[in-house]
């Protein structure tokens, strides 16, 4: 029985990246759709459930993907209500990459921190791959101040993270001014910068005054850095007594990581992999 993954992404165009992705992965069929959303999904995901008998049912999934990770919320949530019973097949959610970059970022920092217990600053924090950050940081046990130029966008993410994972110590920061985020940066361990491409977010004088820091992890590819001084291919380089990582070099756990998932979504029909579940793949991979 051949693998078939259907690729569904909300852009009007597949991603092109994403179908490397799959083939590499060593999917057998690629089936991809682009202009996919809530509306008109139910065909489409009907078609991968009525094909199959049951038992075979494990060898087609689906993959949600696009630049929008809001609109991929939203057809993970309208996808997993078309099925029912025996009749599903799995899915993995990874719009714009923001689950497995999260998952590759936080495995990075736990490789040198015991993160239960520690302080973490998340920088964008309430971005999709600052939100998802945040909330693998705190599933972890860190402490986690999540940072925005809104507070109020920073609690509604506490807020909505909390509810995902009961027990969660976040606080919500906000970082418009440098006093503000001098402040944010006190005692921190681990600092993880999520924010758009090109923007710095943390000068180089500020990461010289955090003295308990230990990981600096820069997500932004684009220079400027999003964290001055980190360079986009460091992978554990240490500079000034921290080890920093840039986009390139959290790049290859993510992409372990996003294979991985893929392979995964083969083995039973009823798998979502979202946040929690792609992280603890990436955490079986060593």
């Amino acid at each position: 029985m051949k693998t078939i993954l259907i690729q569904l992404d909300t852009d009007s165009l597949p991603s092109t990246f994403d179908r490397v992705v799959a083939v590499d992965a060593g999917v057998d069929e690629l089936f991809s759709y682009g202009g996919v959303n809530a509306g008109n999904v139910e065909t489409l995901v009907h078609g991968a459930m009525f094909t199959r008998g049951v038992p075979d049912l494990k060898s087609t999934a689906i993959f949600l993907g696009g630049s929008q990770v809001a609109d991929g919320e939203a057809l993970l949530k309208r996808v997993k209500k078309i099925f029912f019973g025996p009749m599903r097949v799995s899915v993995m959610m990874d719009s714009n990459g923001s689950n497995t970059t999260a998952a590759a970022a936080v495995l990075a920092a736990r490789k040198h921190v015991t993160l239960k217990g520690a302080d973490a600053l998340v920088l964008a924090g309430t971005g999709p791959v600052g939100q998802r950050a945040s909330q693998l940081l705190a599933k972890e046990g860190a402490r986690v101040r999540v940072a925005s130029r809104s507070v109020d966008r920073a609690r509604q993410t506490c807020d909505a993270i909390v509810a995902a994972v009961p027990g969660a110590e976040l606080t919500p920061v906000q970082s418009t001014s440098s006093a503000e985020l001098e402040k944010a940066c006190e005692g921190v361990a681990v600092v993880i910068a999520a924010g758009a491409a090109g923007v710095e977010l943390l000068s180089a004088e500020q990461v010289k005054g955090m003295s308990a820091l230990k990981v600096a992890i820069d997500l932004n590819a684009v220079p400027p850095a999003g964290i001055a001084g980190v360079e986009v291919m460091d992978k554990a380089v240490e500079r000034n007594g921290v080890l920093c990582y840039g986009a390139i070099g959290v790049g290859g756990t993510k992409m372990k990581i996003h294979k991985a998932a893929l392979k995964k979504l083969f083995t039973a029909n009823d798998l979502v992999l979202d946040t929690e579940a792609i992280y603890a793949i990436g955490s079986e991979l060593g």
